[in-house]
């Protein structure tokens, strides 16, 4: 089963991605700041994350970079889920090492498709 980390300091948001990602069959692990992801990452070893750009301590750019530069954790497909929008922040999120940028508000049937999309990519 594949096993997708999701890190989002909004209860409901990360409620709602893991309830979807779990109702198309994926294994969830729900995280709600920066350093427990990076933690569970780093043990847990998922195949993609999904993190939030703006949370305590850690921000999901943040974790991105540091998962990058780690050989044991820089293979995991990472996609950012933000509320922030600007050209350079979508430019940020990619050079820290994101494979892709969802803004907020989003529909979770068209994040579930864009990481099923992620995974097919990775796998062929």
């Amino acid at each position: 089963m594949t096993v997708v980390l999701v890190a989002d300091d909004d209860a409901d948001i990360r409620d709602l991605v893991a309830f979807k990602l779990e109702q198309a069959g994926f294994e969830v692990i729900a995280v709600e700041d920066g350093q427990t992801a990076l933690e569970q990452a780093r043990s847990r070893q998922p195949t993609l994350a999904v993190l939030d750009v703006s949370m305590p301590g850690l921000s999901g750019i943040d974790v991105c970079r540091m998962l990058r530069a780690d050989p044991a954790t820089a293979g995991i497909l990472i996609i950012m889920l933000t509320a922030r929008v600007q050209e350079q922040d979508v430019e940020g999120g990619f050079s820290a090492g994101a494979d892709d940028y969802v803004t907020k508000p989003f529909s979770p049937r068209e994040l579930v498709s864009r990481i099923q999309a992620l995974l097919s990519r990775a796998r062929a």
